[in-house]
């Protein structure tokens, strides 16, 4: 129980990877906060009730995180229900793909405003929880713990999708930007860089057995990642265990940061 008596945030919980982070950290003894936005609360509350069926605790909690009202309610709602935050993973996240010559000013503020700048609003709203209460020993090593899902694609150029790539990119020098300026106050700030896991985001890019095939083609590793291969990760690195570690991306991507098609030329 790495996680005992911490409550956390997860963005984008409902869905996806952020489903696999929550279940985990649930698994692991935290609270955990499943954050959606967009619609009904469906997927969310299916998201705590597998976690409460299991034993773990978890509420769904609204909020658009590229809205700063939103984000400062939301965080000011969990503070009153459970006294403070502990740890925040930033995952929410959005596609909205095309050609750089036909991409629209809609499609490139909408993935910035939630990728980035929704980012962004949370970590601040969390580094101001954490300053205000200050180390709690008895809990936690760090004062406080945020967690960034970036992509491989921080480093990995990715033509037809310059807003999405953009925006990793800059998750990266957020991330280590605060975790330069958190560390003399003892908050640990890191990120996970996925490459290809099963999602709903991206099924037709491994749902067939043909699509499937191909894309292994950019994985050393030959296979595709499982939500639950970042859950694992992402309840470590918020552990006391890895303590020591803050202004780092971990990749989680099969070797597909190798650059594959290097390994027979060159």
């Amino acid at each position: 129980m790495r996680l005992q008596n911490r409550i956390a945030l997860v963005t984008g919980g409902s869905s996806g990877i952020g489903t696999g982070i929550a279940r985990q950290f649930a698994a692991d003894g935290a609270t955990v906060f499943v954050n959606y936005h967009g619609g009904p609360s469906d997927k969310a509350d299916a998201v705590v009730k597998s976690i409460t069926d299991a034993g773990g605790k978890a509420f769904a909690i609204a909020a658009d995180v590229s809205k700063e009202a939103e984000v400062q309610a939301m965080f000011a709602h969990i503070i009153e229900q459970c006294g403070t935050l502990h740890i925040l993973v930033n995952n929410s996240g959005q596609q909205k793909d095309a050609a750089l010559v036909d991409m629209t000013l809609a499609q490139w503020q909408q993935v910035i405003d939630v990728n980035l700048t929704g980012q962004f609003l949370c970590s601040r709203e969390a580094a101001r929880e954490f300053l205000r209460r200050g180390p709690q020993p008895e809990i936690a090593r760090a004062t406080g713990v945020i967690l960034h899902t970036s992509s491989v694609h921080e480093v990995i150029p990715w033509a037809g999708h310059v807003n999405y790539a953009t925006s990793k990119g800059g998750i990266m020098q957020l991330m280590k930007s605060t975790a330069q300026e958190l560390a003399p106050h003892k908050i640990r700030v890191n990120s996970i860089g996925p490459g290809a896991i099963k999602t709903p985001i991206n099924t037709s890019a491994w749902n067939t057995p043909e699509a499937e095939t191909a894309l292994l083609k950019l994985i050393p590793y030959d296979r595709v990642g499982e939500v639950e291969d970042i859950g694992g990760l992402a309840a470590w690195l918020c552990s006391d265990e890895a303590d020591y570690i803050t202004g780092q991306t971990i990749f989680m991507d099969g070797g597909m940061t190798l650059y594959p098609g290097f390994a027979t030329g060159g």
